[in-house]
């Protein structure tokens, strides 16, 4: 990317979070809802795209992550506990899981992960749904509260809104300080070719459990600010439909890019929302409007972005060639 190309994202971005930041003010209860449950699924998505673009390890099972921050924040945050502590708690605990359910990627890809996570999420769906004793079964937990923050209480809306806002910038910042470390090289080196990253020293079995810990991690940071944005937790929000709602995201979005989950959840949480207008059909105007662009461009919203700088980048680099050569050959004629 060149310094203009960064200057112009950098702009852009401050636009986006002045937007974010400004542009909720008018809206109503709603609207602010459907807002917070983006930047939730953004998270979560941001870490299956660690898993699955940068890393390239195919997971079925982040929604169950989802599911098990949201699970321990609701469980912690009814017993009069600190939200803040039980983020910590939701981050531990999914990481641990996410990186003993790694090990079973150190044997086998591709669609015999996706089996090995989908067992995984469904496991985590019939516990959600049968331990009663600490779930709550199918009846839940309800009364989840929200956070009270430098003595402003968040129970509103709006201020709530902010507070997974803010969740969702740590996050971003994080994340790009990850994929621009070695690190982020060692998961790229690790997707495009393992036997050669483990041939120029990458320990490919420490980075892809890290892979699956950190992506795990993200999804139960996801969790813990859900919980309280619904103040209602059930299994019903948790089964295999929300793991593959979240990979389409990352999918349309464009797998491997960085924005790509901003895109992928604005497209899956938000287009939903802006097609109401057709009634009962907007559904399948959205179906229709995802296959198109999955066939036009399996690499996401994102891909064609990248496929029209690649290509005029190169029409510059031709350019400039053809240009020195024919001063080349004015000056050989002189």
């Amino acid at each position: 990317m060149t310094r203009a190309q960064r200057l112009l994202v950098g702009a852009g971005g401050a636009v986006v979070l002045a937007a974010l930041i400004v542009a909720p003010i008018s809206l109503g209860r709603y609207g602010l809802y459907v807002l917070s449950q983006w930047t939730v699924m953004t998270i979560a998505a941001i870490g299956l795209n660690l898993t699955l673009g940068y890393a390239g390890q195919v997971s079925l099972a982040q929604g169950a992550f989802v599911g098990i921050g949201a699970y321990a924040a609701a469980i912690l945050t009814s017993h009069g506990y600190p939200l803040a502590l039980a983020i910590v708690v939701a981050l531990a605990l999914s990481f641990v899981v996410g990186w003993l359910l790694g090990y079973p990627a150190l044997r086998v890809q591709h669609h015999y992960l996706a089996f090995v996570t989908l067992a995984f999420s469904t496991l985590a769906f019939l516990v959600f749904r049968n331990e009663e004793w600490l779930t709550g079964g199918i009846y839940g937990i309800s009364g989840v509260p929200r956070p009270t923050l430098f003595g402003f209480s968040t129970n509103k809306p709006l201020p709530f809104y902010y507070v997974c806002l803010s969740g969702l910038a740590i996050v971003t910042l994080a994340f790009w300080g990850l994929v621009r470390s070695p690190w982020g090289r060692a998961f790229l080196a690790l997707r495009e070719n393992p036997l050669r990253a483990a041939s120029l020293g990458v320990d490919t079995r420490r980075y892809t459990l890290m892979a699956f810990a950190i992506g795990s991690a993200l999804g139960g940071f996801a969790g813990a600010l859900y919980a309280p944005l619904t103040q209602f937790i059930d299994p019903t929000p948790f089964t295999l439909a929300l793991s593959l709602n979240l990979l389409m995201m990352v999918i349309i979005g464009g797998s491997g890019f960085f924005f790509g989950p901003f895109v992928g959840a604005m497209i899956a949480v938000l287009l939903p929302e802006w097609l109401r207008f057709a009634d009962r059909y907007y559904l399948i105007f959205y179906a229709v409007l995802v296959m198109l662009l999955l066939i036009y461009s399996p690499s996401g919203v994102l891909g064609i972005l990248d496929r029209y700088l690649r290509s005029r980048n190169a029409r510059a680099a031709s350019a400039m060639r053809a240009s020195a050569q024919a001063g080349l050959s004015d000056e050989a004629v002189r």
